[in-house]
């Protein structure tokens, strides 16, 4: 099981939340943090169904009640649906966290058309759909909205520019969306630097230590106390939060 800093406190006793691509890594370690807390989980993925039931019997095993759904975030039907479908199992919906994502590589000269498209469809155009899927069930819950942007929408990686250019465009998306859903949703996302999590390539790790003056990478705990932390947090809106070791800084 991911690590986690859960306390069991039950802070999200008797909430609904949504997690995008809960399937796997960080939006999988996302949700069985939401469920330590104690809220009731979808679990939606595109196409890692045992994956995602795994998922589902993981948050069972710690007391709550979960579902897995499959949709297709690239087509706005399948957002309308993946919420309908959700919202009639549960009934609420309190938390939306818009974690799935992808992580392209090319440069200036590599970049394609597909590429872009795919960066942009997946990182941005998706998590707008689903806010906009989600609002009248988040608005009657007076909940929250929080995405997932990343260190390169601050930065700029030469190297993904396409990926750099749709998670810049994460961090501004939450800030309207702060704007157009106030006061009854709050919307706020989570920027983290380099992650270790078990497969990742040794040197990623590695060069991100060097350029982050706490000199060590994060783990998926750093990321879902974040994740609750913002949940809980009635006060702040329109905010992104930067767990990255201090690597923006440099």
């Amino acid at each position: 099981m991911t690590q986690s800093g859960g306390t069991g406190s039950g802070s999200l006793e008797g909430q609904v939340a949504l997690v995008t691509g809960a399937a796997k890594r960080l939006g999988r370690a996302v949700a069985l943090r939401l469920a330590e807390e104690g809220a009731d989980v979808v679990v939606h993925y595109r196409s890692s169904q045992a994956e995602a039931q795994d998922a589902v019997r993981e948050i069972e095993r710690l007391g709550r009640r979960a579902v897995s759904i499959a949709a297709d975030l690239g087509s706005v039907a399948e957002i309308r649906r993946l919420f309908d479908e959700a919202g009639k199992h549960f009934g609420r919906l309190d938390v939306l966290v818009n974690s799935a994502a992808n992580f392209l590589r090319a440069s200036m000269v590599s970049t394609t058309e597909e590429i872009w498209d795919e960066a942009l469809e997946t990182n941005l155009r998706a998590p707008f759909f689903c806010a906009q899927a989600a609002a009248p069930w988040l608005t009657r819950a007076r909940g929250v909205i929080i995405n997932f942007a990343d260190t390169g929408g601050l930065l700029g990686w030469t190297g993904y520019i396409a990926h750099s250019v749709s998670k810049a465009g994460v961090i501004m998306l939450t800030k309207v969306l702060a704007k157009a859903l106030a006061p009854d949703v709050r919307v706020n996302a989570v920027a983290p630097g380099t992650i270790t999590m078990e497969g990742d390539a040794p040197e990623l790790e590695s060069n991100f230590i060097k350029r982050a003056p706490l000199r060590h990478s994060g783990t998926p705990a750093d990321i879902t106390d974040t994740v609750v932390f913002l949940a809980r947090s009635k006060f702040i809106t329109g905010q992104v939060l930067v767990v990255d070791g201090g690597r923006t800084l440099s």
